[in-house]
């Protein structure tokens, strides 16, 4: 039996539990989870003035396929919330049983938007399907998918639910093999939270497309277009992550070259006229992806984090610029020499930063001690 949810539905995680075929890892834990509410449920705390100085990073394990979150004080010491363990189960709120490229942002009314892949790689391994994949390969290609997950919060604690299906949106993506890595910005210009992601055409070529959201997050409110050419079109695009800084766009993906790595492109524009720059920014000698940029408080410096997935096991990079056209390597977290720690959690992947307030960050680590 499989769970048919309208994509613009808001969805309990009560609804998924009857419907596991395998035990949720999670289940046998005590450790608390994030709520899951309809929008009348979400908690609005006080309006926070404090300096949004400290940091939480969004990550997912391919261990569990489950939300993570870890928190910092300085931008180089992060600390697992839940001590190493999920914060909300890919079991409970994915129709394949697994999330994965969880990204988080803050919007402009304050609210924390999150979106994520609904997918779970190993699912035929651990007894949630009886195919590799949801459906043939040979017409999707590998790690097809149907769903995004959106949701919406104020407190970081409650959150809005939804899966989105552009096939069933949209009839020019009824064919799509996939919907990766979804990101979220707001454009100013529009007045909406722009939500950007990777795609292909049956078993094709993976490209990055854009559209944009409903003020509630639970859905698309326009047919995806495409947002980047590649100059090769048979190259695999994927993963974006778009910063403004100053008057211009910043634009990290991957293009799956050899060995695959990171590379930049600027604009003036948020979803289009993007310049491109051959080479790559990383310092890996490894494949990595997922690339995403967060601001050191109170200064010009940025952190370029990605994931180092072909080195075993898998870690995060990371790099510092200030002009982004140099990129100062910082090591992988818990490299000798490195000044970025992961305090009590390995093997994070496909992760995103966003900055947070003192007030914020306590409120998260207590909810879960």
């Amino acid at each position: 039996m499989r769970l048919f949810i309208h994509p613009t539905a808001v969805v309990a995680v009560a609804l998924a539990t009857t419907l596991l075929r395998a035990p949720d890892p999670l289940a046998a834990r005590d450790t608390r989870q994030l709520a899951i509410v309809d929008k009348a449920g979400l908690t609005k705390p006080p309006a926070d003035p404090g300096k949004r100085s400290a940091y939480l990073m969004s990550y997912f394990t391919d261990e569990d396929h489950s939300l993570h979150f870890a928190t910092s004080r300085d931008g180089y010491r992060f600390t697992d919330v839940n001590g190493g363990k999920a914060v909300l189960s890919g079991r409970k709120i994915a129709e394949q049983k697994g999330i994965r490229d969880p990204h988080i942002m803050r919007g402009p009314d304050g609210a924390f938007y999150l979106s994520m892949t609904d997918l779970h790689i190993f699912a035929k391994r651990e007894g949630l399907r009886a195919t590799d994949w949801e459906r043939p390969e040979e017409e999707y290609g590998w790690g097809n998918n149907r769903n995004m997950i959106f949701m919406k919060s104020h407190d970081l604690l409650h959150w809005t639910l939804a899966r989105v299906t552009t096939a069933d949106l949209f009839t020019e993506y009824r064919n799509i093999g996939n919907s990766w890595a979804p990101e979220t910005i707001y454009d100013p210009q529009q007045r909406k939270l722009m939500v950007y992601y990777t795609t292909r055409d049956g078993n094709g070529p993976n490209y990055l497309v854009y559209s944009y959201a409903d003020p509630d997050f639970t859905t698309l409110t326009a047919v995806p277009r495409k947002l980047f050419s590649y100059p090769d079109p048979k190259v695999n695009v994927i993963d974006a992550d778009i910063t403004k800084v100053g008057n211009r766009y910043h634009m990290f993906y991957v293009a799956h070259t050899a060995p695959g790595n990171i590379r930049h492109a600027v604009s003036s524009r948020i979803n289009t006229g993007w310049s491109y720059e051959p080479g790559k920014v990383d310092h890996e000698q490894h494949a990595s992806e997922a690339p995403t940029l967060w601001r050191r408080y109170n200064t010009n410096t940025y952190v370029l984090m990605y994931d180092v997935f072909g080195i075993k096991p898998n870690n995060m990079g990371f790099a510092e610029t200030k002009d982004f056209v140099t990129f100062k390597p910082l090591g992988r977290f818990n490299d000798a020499g490195s000044p970025m720690k992961a305090t009590n959690f390995t093997r994070p992947k496909h992760g995103a930063v966003v900055a947070i307030t003192e007030r914020e960050a306590e409120r998260l680590e207590h909810f879960f001690q």
